[in-house]
């Protein structure tokens, strides 16, 4: 019954990004390797996706910019839920295009519990369809990579507006507990 619930879900939010490029659902999310800071520190050794496959769900936060009111939003919306992300077995790794200097500066000042990618270049958010050309940031995007490494959902459309989006991240991630 969970897998039939989990399957038509994954179909829905398929069929909404459906015409985008990128990875889609069930196919293996593509590697990448980033550096990146906590609220604690900036790390001296990248991290690589593949070393968290297989330890829980993982959701990929692209968004355009930190210190932004929206990107704030975001954050904070899942720094607010962080303890109910542990429980439903999944890690947040929130991804743009700032130096691990403001990341770091960022998560302390909002005491954000999760490491924050550092994709200068947009290489990873071109990778994973969340490049926008009109302002050279990442776009506000969500990806959950299961525990076997494969896309389980992604929103190319997320939005901060309402938290409806951030309510279907969380019916994946339990269907996928």
């Amino acid at each position: 019954m969970k897998d039939a619930i989990f399957a038509a879900l994954m179909f829905l939010f398929a069929c909404r990004t459906a015409a985008a490029q990128g990875p889609d659902a069930l196919q293996q999310a593509p590697d990448f390797e980033l550096p990146y800071a906590t609220k604690d520190s900036v790390a001296r050794t990248p991290l690589r996706l593949s070393t968290l496959i297989g330890s829980a769900n993982i959701v990929l936060a692209f968004y355009p910019a930190d210190w932004s009111p929206g990107c704030t939003r975001e954050a904070c919306t899942f720094r607010d839920a962080f303890a109910g992300f542990d429980s439903l077995q999944a890690i947040v790794l929130g991804i743009s295009g700032d130096y691990v200097w403001s990341h770091h500066a960022w998560a302390q000042h909002h005491n954000l519990p999760f490491r924050l990618l550092s994709d200068h270049r947009l290489e990873v958010a071109r990778l994973y369809s969340s490049y926008n050309e009109k302002s050279d940031q990442a776009r506000r995007t969500v990806f959950v990579v299961d525990k076997k490494g494969r896309i389980a959902y992604r929103d190319l459309e997320y939005s901060v507006a309402d938290e409806s989006d951030f309510q279907r991240l969380r019916q994946v991630l339990e269907a996928l507990r």
